[in-house]
């Protein structure tokens, strides 16, 4: 590796002293001595490339591998999901940082005042990318504060979906209709967050609405079999079934029974048609809108 680095290195200085030959008379001495400094610094720092070039190389293969072992590390001692990715990110990127330096440390510069070239870029930088800051800054605090985990259903900034990847600057839910939607994380802690999956269960909102001429303690009756029937439906707290309105057209009952929040929808829509057969099933009807319309003769005088 050697010899051949010194014969590119004569390779270079016989190029130097050709150009310098075909160089004018008055820039001649001047065009020599850069010339002569590039490969003199070229000559003594050949071999430093090389070996910062390996540095650099094999340190962010390194870097990228303790970063997988990490992250294997805490998908085995079952360390929560939301930490995975985050944390194989931030273990990478500060590796690499290192790595960085000591390329740059080899390369013959001191890395004192590199570190504080990256203190001052970092300041500028920073203030250039306020925004991408700000993610993180929040990304940060979602790892630590936890208001949702990978897995959960949510709201936030006026989407719904199931949390996929909480990483440092987003975080990536997929819709109801398999969307994949991506969200910076500053707006998902400026604005309100909507956890449907955390407490685990939920309530079940059905307004049903029955004819006047009905029998209201029936119609009661026949909803609160359903209910009892369904498995799905929890018995504790327990569900309401209650008079909520005297509309126009009809008498209004509203059903809240508990469920898991797993079984929501399903509770949800096949309630409500069961409730719609039963009802019909017992000569009660669900009436529609409709307005009685009187006209009354006016007698000629």
């Amino acid at each position: 590796m050697e010899q051949l680095l010194t014969k590119t290195c004569e390779y270079i200085q016989m190029a130097v002293l050709s150009a310098v030959d075909q160089g004018t008379a008055e820039n001649t001495d001047t065009t020599q001595e850069v010339l002569v400094r590039i490969y003199t610094y070229l000559a003594v720092n050949a071999m430093n490339f090389v070996y910062a070039l390996l540095i650099f190389i094999i340190g962010r293969w390194v870097a990228r591998f303790i970063a997988t072992v990490v992250e294997k590390s805490m998908k085995k001692t079952k360390v929560d999901t939301t930490l995975h990715s985050f944390t194989k990110n931030l273990v990478y990127i500060s590796l690499l940082v290192f790595v960085i330096i000591a390329a740059v440390s080899r390369l013959g510069f001191q890395t004192t005042s590199f570190v504080a070239v990256i203190g001052a870029a970092g300041l500028a930088i920073g203030l250039a990318l306020q925004g991408s800051l700000a993610n993180f800054a929040a990304g940060v605090l979602l790892v630590i504060f936890k208001p949702f985990r990978v897995g959960d259903f949510i709201e936030i900034s006026g989407v719904k979906g199931v949390v996929q990847e909480i990483a440092i600057f987003n975080t990536t839910i997929n819709s109801p209709d398999n969307v994949r939607i991506i969200v910076a994380n500053a707006q998902v802690t400026s604005g309100n967050i909507v956890n449907y999956t955390a407490n685990g269960t939920r309530r079940v909102d059905l307004v049903i609405g029955v004819s006047y001429e009905d029998d209201l303690q029936k119609a009661r009756q026949v909803m609160l079999d359903l209910i009892i029937a369904d498995k799905r439906i929890l018995q504790e707290p327990v569900p309401v079934i209650a008079v909520s309105q005297l509309a126009d057209s009809s008498v209004n009952f509203v059903v809240r029974p508990w469920c898991n929040t797993a079984d929501y929808w399903d509770v949800y829509f096949d309630l409500t048609e069961k409730i719609k057969v039963a009802l019909d099933h017992n000569g009660i009807s669900i009436p529609f809108p409709q307005h009685d319309v009187h006209m009354k003769a006016e007698q000629n005088l």
